[in-house]
């Protein structure tokens, strides 16, 4: 895909609510995703084992929504490089995972503005989502941004986010937060703490601080990213020369050796690291 000519919002995935008491909740994890890595990924799993453990939400889908090419950061591939990458990667490791290219394709989008462009599709284009059980019930589904505690931290610094969208996005929709690393959560939450209860942090049992950055890197000087993201999207990086040589706008003079970033993620004026 290289445009949103023939979009239309990738539903393809979303499951029904088998338990009727539990919340329906869709994440969306929003970043550059240049490339994306295991670690995208494994942060679902992490969100769902949390929310089936911990809350009385039930994970009915979950998407990848890359950032627009306008967000001009460092290392950044084309749109339509990063959405194929995200598609191969969804596609090859997962049963529920989707890519949303919504994003991507047009000019910078507010965090807020693409929540609510998942709320939208979600529950008011298609209703909501089946309940098991209940032939005539569609249930409202809940977003929540899906990130990691980098993210958090910016948040909580005064003046990078607009309070509207703060409170837009804590407020009316959540989020769950990935631990990173030497991140100080608690800290970042206590100052948000007027949406605490709307903040959902989950610590990584097996700490990974793969990064985009560092696979970026790795591919520069030529080293091993073997079974640091999927095969596939290593294949694709490979076959379209990408990030060896970033000075000439991410393609690549030789070839790749075959060798995550909890997702970057911009806010309203920083980027966050990736």
């Amino acid at each position: 895909m290289t445009s949103l000519e023939n979009y239309s919002f990738p539903h393809h995935r979303l499951s029904r609510l088998r338990n009727s008491s539990k919340q329906p909740v869709v994440l969306v994890a929003c970043g550059s995703f240049s490339p994306v890595t295991f670690l995208h990924l494994r942060m679902f799993e992490m969100a769902v084992d949390f929310a089936r453990q911990s809350t009385e939400f039930e994970i009915v889908g979950g998407y990848l929504s890359p950032v627009s090419d306008m967000y001009k950061k460092p290392g950044l591939q084309s749109a339509t490089h990063r959405v194929s990458m995200c598609e191969i990667a969804a596609d090859q490791t997962s049963s529920w995972l989707m890519v949303d290219p919504w994003e991507a394709f047009q000019t910078y989008q507010r965090t807020a503005v693409v929540l609510d462009h998942f709320h939208h599709e979600i529950n008011e284009v298609l209703g909501g989502v089946d309940v098991d059980g209940e032939p005539d019930e569609k249930r409202q589904v809940r977003v929540m941004l899906l990130a990691g505690s980098d993210l958090i931290s910016t948040m909580s610094e005064p003046g990078v986010w607009s309070d509207v969208d703060l409170d837009h996005i804590l407020g009316k929709y959540g989020c769950l937060i990935i631990e990173r690393l030497g991140s100080d959560t608690a800290q970042a939450t206590e100052a948000l703490s007027q949406w605490r209860h709307n903040i959902y942090i989950i610590s990584q049992l097996i700490q990974n601080d793969v990064s985009s950055t560092k696979i970026r890197l790795f591919l520069r000087r030529g080293l091993s990213i073997r079974y640091l993201l999927p095969a596939r999207v290593i294949e694709y990086i490979e076959e379209h020369r990408l990030y060896v040589d970033e000075s000439a706008g991410g393609s690549s003079r030789r070839r790749v050796s075959s060798s995550m970033d909890i997702a970057d993620r911009k806010d309203d004026h920083v980027k966050t690291t990736s």
